[in-house]
């Protein structure tokens, strides 16, 4: 028997116990390490919270794989893995499907391989996007989140002269520094300060305005929050700017090799010490008050639950 979590009403979380899974065909059978909270968890409790719905949602994990279904090439019992699963993420054993997840070094602490694996892998496919070169400048919105703080880690990294995070409040301007970013600006100021080559918008809203209007000319935003936003399109054109949508799940499936060469790019960055992932770690029992946590805006990189 495993212990497998489902949401009642919202945030509210019961920890039952549950039969061990079976994989079925094309599937791989995953013992967990760690398992993400992040705030597309909290949007989607809040959903279901309004509509009555109990829910197991999916989620990322790093784990290790223990059994595999029919017709399943490219994986074998042992290896240790991390991705993304569509249901029952939070458990101690998942049904996970070969094609989103991938593997994870034996040495990695599986803290910092979670928040490699799907936010590490946001940031960068989306510096890429942005056709972002050693040089120019960064600007990195919700720079503390999980995937923000490694963004700005990366702009560091691969070469940028200026990296600039907006956060919601100056009590993470510390952080946001210890990431390597070299000014911290809020949203409510008027001004993100001097012009950049490339923003990351995570947060949406007013923020994709004011993120184009901090745009150098030929500057580039790369969104990719799932809050909506409008732009002016007159604010483009005279500059020559350009807004560039951006979602992992597009590239992952029409993009493959390119994922996979990101993927390799992280861990040798890693490796090598240029990437730090910082992540507050829970037991899984715990899972309401990490969810809490990210609702509160208050978290410092990723949120981790160990269920070991």
């Amino acid at each position: 028997m495993l212990r497998r979590i489902c949401f009642a009403a919202g945030r509210s979380a019961e920890v039952g116990q549950a039969p061990d899974p079976v994989p079925g065909p094309g599937q791989l059978l995953v013992r967990a390490e760690a398992v993400g909270a992040g705030v597309g968890l909290v949007r989607l409790l809040a959903a279901a919270g309004e509509r009555g719905e109990r829910v197991r949602p999916g989620g990322e994990v790093v784990g290790t794989v223990v059994a595999l279904g029919p017709d399943v090439a490219g994986f074998a019992v042992g290896d240790r893995v991390g991705g993304v699963v569509f249901e029952d993420a939070f458990a101690d054993v998942v049904v996970a499907d070969p094609r989103l997840v991938s593997p994870v070094p034996a040495e990695v602490d599986a803290g910092a391989a979670l928040a490699l694996v799907r936010g590490g892998l946001i940031a960068l496919s989306m510096l890429r996007a942005g056709r972002f070169t050693p040089g120019e400048s960064v600007l990195v919105t919700a720079a503390a989140s999980g995937t923000g703080h490694l963004a700005v880690q990366l702009a560091r990294a691969l070469g940028a002269a200026r990296v600039v995070a907006a956060v919601g409040s100056a009590d993470k301007a510390g952080f946001v520094r210890e990431c390597g970013a070299d000014e911290v600006v809020t949203y409510a100021q008027p001004s993100w300060g001097d012009p950049v080559d490339v923003v990351l918008d995570g947060v949406g809203g007013d923020a994709m305005q004011h993120g184009v209007d901090t745009l150098a000319p030929f500057g580039r935003l790369v969104a990719f929050s799932a809050g909506g936003g409008s732009v002016d399109v007159a604010s483009l054109l005279g500059d020559a700017k350009s807004v560039i949508g951006f979602t992992i799940g597009r590239l992952n499936r029409t993009r493959p090799e390119l994922v996979e060469r990101h993927r390799a790019e992280l861990w040798d960055l890693l490796a090598a010490g240029r990437l730090h992932p910082r992540h507050t770690d829970f037991p899984l029992e715990q899972v309401t008050e990490a969810i809490e946590l990210v609702a509160a805006r208050a978290n410092l990189g990723r949120v981790v639950l160990r269920t070991g």
